[in-house]
């Protein structure tokens, strides 16, 4: 078993439950989280109050699951990310569990 951790800005939630379901990962969490950039253009032109600095909306998700399941996802994360038009990569990483209960 291993630690599945994704996080991505929150525009593709729903691209990534899809390719959790296709690998066969339905036991997941998820978390909203406030992603940032050093000197992000980006951030700073959407942001209404440009002089003030936040985050980006974000999302985080992950699971315990099987490594199967998880070569599955990277394969389909990779696809995804080669194909977007921004420059917001969907990250991910897996962490090795050494004991559970």
């Amino acid at each position: 078993m291993k630690l599945l951790l994704v996080t991505s800005v929150e525009e593709f939630h729903n691209d990534i439950i899809q390719m959790f379901k296709e690998s066969k990962i339905e036991s997941f969490s998820e978390s909203e989280i406030g992603g940032h950039k050093k000197n992000s253009s980006v951030l700073v032109s959407t942001n209404w109050f440009a002089s003030e600095k936040s985050g980006t909306n974000s999302i985080m998700l992950f699971s315990f699951t099987e490594e199967d399941k998880i070569d599955s996802l990277f394969n389909l994360l990779e696809e995804f990310n080669n194909n977007m038009e921004t420059k917001n990569p969907v990250k991910a990483v897996v962490i090795p569990i050494e004991r559970s209960l």
